[in-house]
């Protein structure tokens, strides 16, 4: 008994060393972010939609026409809380004249339009018109706050080691997923919003770095990167109908709650794995932030990020909206409708991270970039939910969902889609200028192990020529 207790720890004690348990930590701990990130696209237009009517129909139930005494047995209002329609019953007409009748019908008849609940085709209407900014401004607070967290987090990263900030997203993420479960009004959902945006930058960061500092070789770092991404894309894929679905058929807090145990599931496992009570700083120092931001080369893949990204960020808010209005789409479809851009990431982040190793990364960046700009352009021709299909396939977080919103509002969907499909082409051949960068010892390891709880091994290509780096190898050349 005591040796396969001792066995089963030695074992687990190996395992906490595996590089393979680490990426897949990694890999989980993207999936629950980019499903809870994308989980929301379908159910907050719908969701705030239905609270905005929800209060006005409060508000107008309120001017409803009290009927005297010696009319109340000959006519009744009787208020419906199944479709909230209101109907006016009564077995005769005697005691009221033919002008009160007509005057009491009318005004039931108003009071019946504004009361009643969200059509399944809200066809241009004002409050949905107007949700766009709303929208926008919800989507975009995350992404805003991860954007002015990532660099202090990459600070912290070489202060304490990756373990810790990694387990920090883990709290936050948690504590975001339960708000937008119970939240019932804008400001909350709001804030759980910009809560996730500082959970996603501890996790993001402190996860691709320690993936870095494991797999150190360049092609294996390639691949282990694109694993790693498709768990970021395998939440993109399941978030949207993951959410949709849950909504339609069992209401708002459910999708939540099954995430907030997957995260919770996600802790345990860093937990016992990481040890995150452990400080590790790093040995290494970051290039400042200002040297980064001077390099052209840089300057250019991370634009291309940027703009590739803001056309499915512009969709997000945008285009549940106007299937509202255009498609009379059901809830379920709301989320159904991102699945082929969703299936066609998962596939190109695991297609990609190899192909781009031999065909060269600028080429893949520049091809992406064109079928991204092409594929915007056609969705605002589809007619139905079949129709976004082929240009979902082919398909900047903090700016696209905000400026999207507001721009839609502005100009009209089949517009902002045009602007933002045109700057992608038009962008598309500066990826020409990343064809031969100015590389250092990119084949090296690119980070050490001192802050991860594994050992790292160096890996050498047989095909490619070896230079002298010190005095040692060039004695051993002589």
């Amino acid at each position: 008994m005591a040796l396969g207790e001792l066995a089963l720890l030695r074992r687990l004690h190996e395992s906490r060393h595996s590089r393979k348990l680490i990426l897949f930590i990694v890999f989980l701990a993207l999936l629950l972010d980019n499903m809870l990130l994308t989980v929301v696209v379908p159910i907050i237009p719908s969701y705030l939609y239905s609270i905005e009517h929800e209060r006005n129909a409060t508000e107008t139930q309120t001017t409803r026409p009290v009927f005297t005494p010696s009319t109340s047995g000959r006519f009744h209002s009787i208020f419906s809380y199944y479709d909230n329609s209101t109907m006016v019953t009564g077995n005769t007409t005697g005691g009221l004249s033919g002008g009160q009748l007509h005057k009491a019908i009318t005004t039931q008849h108003m009071v019946t339009n504004m009361s009643a609940g969200p059509s399944d085709c809200p066809s241009e209407d004002k409050d949905l018109l107007n949700e766009n900014v709303q929208v926008g401004l919800l989507f975009a607070s995350k992404a805003t706050v991860q954007l002015i967290t990532n660099p202090f987090i990459g600070l912290l990263t070489n202060r304490i080691g990756y373990p810790m900030p990694m387990f920090a997203g883990f709290c936050i993420m948690f504590i975001s997923t339960v708000m937008f479960a119970f939240s019932s009004s804008y400001a909350f959902l709001l804030i759980a919003r910009s809560l996730q945006g500082i959970g996603s930058s501890c996790s993001s960061v402190a996860g691709m770095g320690m993936l870095a500092s494991v797999y150190t070789d360049d092609e294996e770092r390639g691949n282990a990167m694109g694993i790693a991404l498709g768990g970021l894309a395998m939440g993109v894929l399941v978030g949207p109908p993951f959410g949709s679905v849950l909504y339609e058929f069992v209401g708002k807090t459910a999708p939540f709650l099954v995430l907030a145990a997957l995260v919770l599931l996600d802790g345990v496992i860093q937990l016992f794995v990481l040890q995150p009570s452990r400080v590790q700083p790093e040995s290494q120092k970051g290039t400042p932030l200002t040297t980064l931001l001077k390099d052209p080369y840089i300057l250019i893949a991370a634009g291309s990020i940027c703009f590739a990204n803001m056309g499915i960020a512009m969709l997000e808010p945008a285009l549940p909206i106007w299937m509202m209005e255009t498609m009379c789409s059901r809830k379920w479809q709301l989320g159904i409708a991102f699945l082929p851009a969703s299936i066609s990431y998962l596939i190109g982040t695991n297609i990609f991270g190899i192909l781009a190793h031999k065909m060269g990364r600028w080429l893949c960046a520049l091809l992406g970039m064109i079928i991204v700009g092409v594929s915007i352009l056609c969705i605002p021709f589809a007619k139905n939910i079949y129709g976004l299909i082929a240009p979902n396939f082919g398909v900047g977080f903090a700016i696209g969902p905000s400026a999207g919103g507001a721009i839609a509002k502005a100009i009209g969907f089949p517009w902002l889609m045009t602007i933002i499909g045109i700057i992608d082409i038009l962008f598309a051949p500066l990826c020409l200028f990343l064809r031969s960068p100015p590389a250092k010892e990119e084949k090296m390891a690119i980070l050490m192990d001192h802050n991860c709880p594994m050992k790292t091994k160096m890996y050498t290509q047989n095909n490619t020529q070896s230079y002298p780096i010190g005095d040692d190898e060039e004695s051993e050349s002589d």
